[in-house]
């Protein structure tokens, strides 16, 4: 087996997951990064998307709407705005979100229009891979 590491994730709820990882991949806000053991210290915000664990043969996804993601020490935390296990993620969960997501468009000054948008964006793109 390659190096492990730690890997955590937390959101407001529960934490949902603490496992050993090989890899992680992780939808940062400038795009999907894929950390492993011995990577160099680095903090992101998130995009929603999915975080995915790799370790051995095994795979888990866990989908996140948001939040942090810090490397550090061959740990990898994440705090979610919210996360849920991937196979709960349907068409109609999305919808929801794509939902709120443009109703807080609608709601946001001029300063935070264009980051509202892409997060509208960003759920709708999801809804292609699922």
């Amino acid at each position: 087996m390659a190096d492990a590491m730690t890997f955590e994730l937390v959101s407001p709820e529960r934490k949902l997951a603490s496992a050993d990882a090989e890899s992680v991949t992780i939808p940062g806000i400038a795009g999907d990064m894929t950390a492993m053991a011995n990577h160099a210290p680095f903090l992101t915000t998130m995009r929603p998307g999915f975080v995915t664990v790799r370790n051995g043969g095994s795979e888990d996804q866990y989908f996140v709407t948001g939040g942090f993601a810090e490397i550090s020490d061959n740990v990898i935390s994440v705090l979610a705005e919210e996360a849920v296990e991937g196979s709960a993620v349907t068409a109609e969960y999305l919808d929801d979100h794509v939902a709120a997501a443009e109703s807080a468009l609608e709601e946001a000054g001029e300063d935070r229009k264009q980051a509202a948008q892409q997060r509208v964006n960003d759920f709708i793109s999801l809804k292609s891979i699922i």
